[in-house]
């Protein structure tokens, strides 16, 4: 059987269709020591993609975010690379964790997304960046 690469390094939905997701589509063309991916937000309100590319210091920014998250800390991933930023914050506006996805560089458009993740997402969301990382770093140049 072949090795199925892993797409899904951020998942987070909620009952009510409110989701945000980062999937990896594959390595980048353009640029050997990155991997292709994209954010979705998908809400009852609006819905919208972007593209996005990651490589690998973005993704242990990603594992230094969920160790964050685990701390019981808010955090903003990407904040200073060009692109989109996602932050979480565990206790948004409306009393619940919200995914704020920023693309303050290109469309300039801000969405704030409202989601109560399950108990165990941040574990849930290692095993995510495991499989990715263990996947795909190794095809990619430095």
């Amino acid at each position: 059987m072949a090795d199925i690469a892993p797409r899904g390094l951020l998942s987070l939905a909620d009952d009510e269709g409110n989701s945000v997701t980062v999937n990896v589509l594959g390595r980048g063309p353009g640029w050997a020591a990155g991997l292709d991916a994209e954010i979705v937000v998908r809400t009852p309100f609006v819905s919208g993609r972007i593209d996005l590319v990651l490589s690998v210091s973005k993704l242990e920014s990603w594992g230094d975010a969920l160790n964050r998250l685990d701390a019981g800390e808010d955090v903003a991933w990407m904040e200073w690379d060009r692109g989109p930023t996602i932050s979480i914050q565990l206790s948004g506006e409306r009393d619940c964790p919200e995914v704020v996805v920023e693309d303050e560089s290109g469309s300039m458009v801000t969405v704030r997304v409202p989601l109560v993740p399950p108990d165990d997402w941040i574990a849930d969301h290692r095993q995510r960046l495991y499989q990715v990382r263990a996947h795909w770093v190794p095809q990619l140049s430095a």
